[in-house]
């Protein structure tokens, strides 16, 4: 069963554009000095400068990020190469490219960084499934709220009919009253 929202966001995959679009923008080299603490992320250090008015003079001055690590393959002391546009979450702006200088464990030894075309594949068949979840608890909510006002006008129909069915009897023990009278 594929969803009506799910062809969009395939065709936006396909085209580039919007969220399925996503690419990476640049690229920055750090070195990973915390891993392993948080799933599927780490930090890394990168070096810029800072201007320092009193001297007058440029200092280095290190800048840390939160990187989108998906398959867990970096470790602690590895250079890596990280790229802008893609927010995973709202502190991790960065993902990993690749791993340049790998600290430790051999390269071959460890899951590999998944490639964007990967990343978007996945990416697309998360939105794809979750459209198609979203539309299928919206369908439930619209046939229950259907079942609801069968119900409720069911129980307005027997009111209606109890009601009339009162009134009728109220009226043959009046008519029948007043021809008892005379």
């Amino acid at each position: 069963m594929s969803a009506p929202g799910a062809s969009r966001v395939l065709e936006a995959a396909a085209s580039g554009i919007g969220h399925a679009g996503r690419m990476y923008i640049g690229s920055k080299t750090g070195v990973v000095v915390s891993a392993g603490l948080m799933d599927k992320t780490v930090k890394v250090r990168l070096w810029g400068q800072r201007w320092e008015k009193h001297v007058s003079k440029s200092f280095k001055y290190p800048h840390y990020h939160l990187v989108h690590d998906p398959s867990n393959s970096v470790r602690k002391g590895d250079v890596i190469s990280i790229a802008a546009g893609w927010r995973e979450s709202s502190r991790k702006k960065h993902v990993v490219k690749h791993i340049m200088a790998p600290y430790g464990t051999p390269i071959d030894a460890r899951p590999p960084v998944p490639t964007e075309e990967e990343l978007k594949a996945a990416y697309v068949a998360q939105r794809v499934t979750k459209i198609e979840r979203r539309e299928a608890a919206a369908k439930e909510r619209r046939e229950i709220k259907q079942r609801e006002l069968a119900e409720a006008e069911e129980r307005r129909a027997q009111k209606l009919a109890k009601a009339r069915q009162h009134q009728q009897e109220e009226t043959t023990t009046t008519t029948t009253s007043i021809t008892d009278v005379d």
